[in-house]
């Protein structure tokens, strides 16, 4: 075979619809423009049926861009990322609380659920109460937990709660 061009003009998707009887045939073929010998001519450089149509719109697209694709591949302008809350550890050493029966012990209601993430934040990392409650802002403590968002305070009076209840504990 020849080389047929000389100068590539334009890459572009031809589209095609048929219809015959009651069906509807839609082909898609990537083709190229090219001058031979002083007249235009088209090869079809790939066929692109079989492609969804959000892939032949991807490949337009792309062709379209094709001198700035960079510029239409960076998402990170169009994108808004956020980190969600890890849950990981947490959910652990919950599974693991009511496996050895501290989650039966200290009971369900808010101030045993409160008692329960003081020895799961300890775990976590050792820290003071504030360090528990940032440390439970990047974990999902309150989901996994199922406990009202809580402060310091809260934490230093469920210390006054577990002193007193430390007998029957």
């Amino acid at each position: 075979m020849s080389i047929l061009c000389n100068i590539v003009d334009t890459m572009y998707v031809d589209t095609s619809t048929v219809h015959q009887g009651r069906r509807t045939y839609t082909r898609h073929l990537l083709r190229e423009s090219y001058r031979e010998e002083g007249k235009v001519r088209h090869r079809t450089v790939a066929n692109l049926s079989r492609c969804s149509e959000q892939e032949v719109e991807a490949i337009r697209l792309a062709l379209r861009h094709k001198g700035d694709l960079k510029e239409l591949v960076s998402l990170e302008a169009s994108l808004d990322l956020r980190k969600g809350p890890s849950i990981g550890a947490v959910w652990l050493l919950y599974n693991l609380a009511k496996e050895f029966k501290m989650v039966e012990v200290l009971g369900t209601g808010r101030q045993g659920k409160l008692a329960l993430w003081q020895v799961l934040a300890r775990i976590i990392d050792q820290g003071s109460r504030l360090s528990a409650v940032r440390l439970a802002s990047y974990h999902g403590v309150c989901d996994i937990l199922d406990l009202e968002s809580f402060d310091e305070d809260s934490l230093y009076e469920n210390l006054d709660w577990l002193s007193e209840n430390q007998g029957k504990i």
